[in-house]
């Protein structure tokens, strides 16, 4: 039987899935195997010994302690694309009402409330105001082209509009996957400089944090909009403010607002809508649950954020799962183990991620034998025996 912690509420749609003969799941689950989380903060939680997996119903993971979760040898999972669809309709949206101020205009009709008769006259002596122009035409960046990008870089082609993308660590599937309209360019430079739109959908980085400054800006046209539904980080607010007030920035739309943009004349601020939809959170739901069951019950690692992707059918008698270290001559030793204990390795899979390291042994024998030699090991952190 797992126990699996739940720190928000999550999607029946997921939790379903945790069969009731094999799981245990709910709100006030103590020494839990697995957690399921939203938005709450783990920074502070007592990672008990038990904890095997951590899984986010969303992308950011910055509300978990990666660091200690990787040396407790603790999975911490992400559900990315789950909720690209949800984020890349806000961001059509944003694009239309940044330039069409269509907030704005919004605002001010209300102003007219109880002038009777004369709102129709006033509407069309005050609307002038507002005008902003069509999408169509026009020039649109992409910085990052990963799920969310990916999908505002066709849907902003199909609308007419003549995109540009670019992503330095671009994959295979995120290529194949883009509209041949979408042209992919070698850096930001070329989308600083010739966009009338640019959308923001990097991950934050010490490289992309603050990427949107002074400097980038200078390089701009004056009418440009930018787009912010990735992370706040990756814009200077200070220099933001600036570009709008001296007229070097014809807006900027953002679903991460922070006090000193509030209220700034030109500023879109929304309050962090980007996935909130209830087919986003079911989906991501949907993930989340899946990566745990596969991590729990057959030792495959999918969409983690601290450790490689690895999957491996069982064949044999069991599975042996040990996360380590990425240090040189780890997997020799571990391997001697199981032919010290005399047993078969039918298969193997190890596979790396920065300073982490995962091997599985699929092995016919008594797995069982090797457990204590393996965690003996310097530099082995966690070891599990699956069967």
């Amino acid at each position: 039987m797992y126990n699996v912690l739940t720190l928000n509420k999550i999607a029946a749609c997921g939790t379903d899935l945790l069969e009731k003969a094999t799981y245990t799941f709910g709100e006030d689950i103590a020494n839990p195997d697995a957690v399921l989380v939203r938005s709450a903060s783990m920074h502070e939680m007592e990672l008990g010994d038990n904890l095997l997996a951590i899984a986010r119903a969303g992308a950011g993971t910055n509300n978990i302690p990666i660091e200690k979760c990787s040396e407790k040898g603790i999975v911490v999972f992400n559900t990315p694309g789950a909720n690209a669809n949800a984020v890349k309709e806000l961001v059509i949206a944003g694009l239309l009402i940044s330039s069409r101020k269509v907030p704005a205009a919004m605002e001010w009709v209300k102003t007219l409330k109880g002038k009777g008769d004369e709102v129709g006259k006033l509407v069309e002596k005050g609307k002038s105001q507002f005008v902003g122009p069509e999408i169509k035409g026009k020039k649109l960046g992409v910085i990052g082209l990963g799920a969310i990008g990916a999908l505002v870089a066709n849907a902003a082609a199909a609308l007419g509009m003549e995109v540009y993308g670019a992503d330095p660590f671009l994959s295979v599937n995120a290529a194949l996957s883009l509209s041949p309209e979408v042209k992919y360019v070698a850096s930001n430079k070329e989308i600083f400089e010739n966009c009338d739109y640019i959308t923001l959908h990097a991950p934050a980085t010490a490289e992309t944090k603050g990427m949107i400054n002074a400097e980038t800006i200078a390089t701009m046209k004056d009418t440009v909009r930018i787009l912010n539904f990735a992370r706040a980080d990756l814009v200077d607010s200070e220099a933001i403010i600036d570009a709008l007030a001296n007229g070097k920035m014809a807006a900027y739309t953002t679903d991460f607002p922070t006090d000193d943009l509030i209220g700034v004349e030109g500023v879109v601020a929304i309050p962090h809508l980007g996935a909130s939809t209830p087919e986003s959170e079911d989906n991501c739901a949907v993930m989340a649950c899946k990566e745990i069951k596969a991590y729990l019950e057959k030792g495959d690692i999918i969409n983690s954020v601290n450790l490689p992707g690895v999957t491996l059918p069982m064949t044999g008698d069991a599975k042996i799962c040990v996360i380590h270290k990425n240090v040189e001559g780890i997997i020799t030793k571990i391997t001697a183990v199981a032919a010290d204990a005399g047993i078969n390795i039918e298969n193997m899979v190890s596979k790396s991620k920065k300073d982490m390291a995962y091997t599985v042994l699929d092995v016919k024998g008594n797995a069982d034998a090797t457990t204590a030699a393996i965690k003996a090991i310097d530099s082995v952190v966690a070891v599990r025996i699956i069967k």
